[in-house]
């Protein structure tokens, strides 16, 4: 008898439940991982692609959530089904993530239209504080590598996804993600630096 646990540990089945999956997940069965995906790879990235609207985007959460599940995460069978918390942990991180391209998109227009502030407001003092924000902002990209300052001017004014910017500068799309996080990771440490 103690030889079946042990060919089950050897190779995750899909016959096996999520729980025992997480188990053997947990206990370095890398293959459990693969019947995972497999059973729930699809409602992943379904609720991706709905809240994001981008295909690219949503393979690229699909394959965040379930590395977030290959090293360990706090899931607790007792509090739910793995799907449920799947479905939760995406919509989550799907938040996360248009949030913060929302709060960068905010940010980069106002550093496009620093020179154009004078035609978003009269009043003297929007006008002073447009321009001391746009002077932040570019402040805060001129510290940027040049590389990283691109890939953002091609995400968020030419509107172009990670995937074409990678196909249009010839480079390896993990090479686009790295500069553009650490981009943004660096912008909004110097604009959060500048309201201190």
């Amino acid at each position: 008898m103690q030889s079946e646990p042990s060919a089950n540990q050897a190779s995750p089945t899909s016959n096996q439940t999520d729980a025992e999956l997480m188990v053997a997940l947990s206990k370095g069965q890398t293959a459990a991982l693969g019947v995972l995906y497999d059973r729930h790879a699809g409602l992943v990235y379904g609720l991706a692609l709905s809240a994001l609207g981008n295909a690219q985007e949503a393979e690229d959460l699909t394959q965040d959530i379930f590395l977030t599940l290959a090293k360990g995460t706090v899931y607790d069978p007792n509090r739910g089904s793995l799907r449920t918390f799947l479905a939760i942990l995406t919509r989550s991180r799907a938040r996360d993530r248009l949030r913060s391209r929302h709060s960068t998109r905010q940010t980069l227009q106002r550093w496009k239209l620093g020179g154009q502030a004078e035609t978003v407001s009269d009043a003297p003092f929007e006008h002073v504080f447009q321009h001391e924000q746009s002077q932040e902002v570019s402040t805060a990209l001129a510290q940027l590598s040049d590389s990283e300052q691109q890939i953002l001017r091609m995400a968020y004014y030419d509107g172009l996804s990670q995937a074409e910017i990678a196909k249009q500068l010839e480079i390896p799309l993990g090479t686009v993600k790295a500069r553009a996080r650490r981009g943004l990771l660096k912008l909004r440490q110097t604009l959060t630096s500048f309201t201190r």
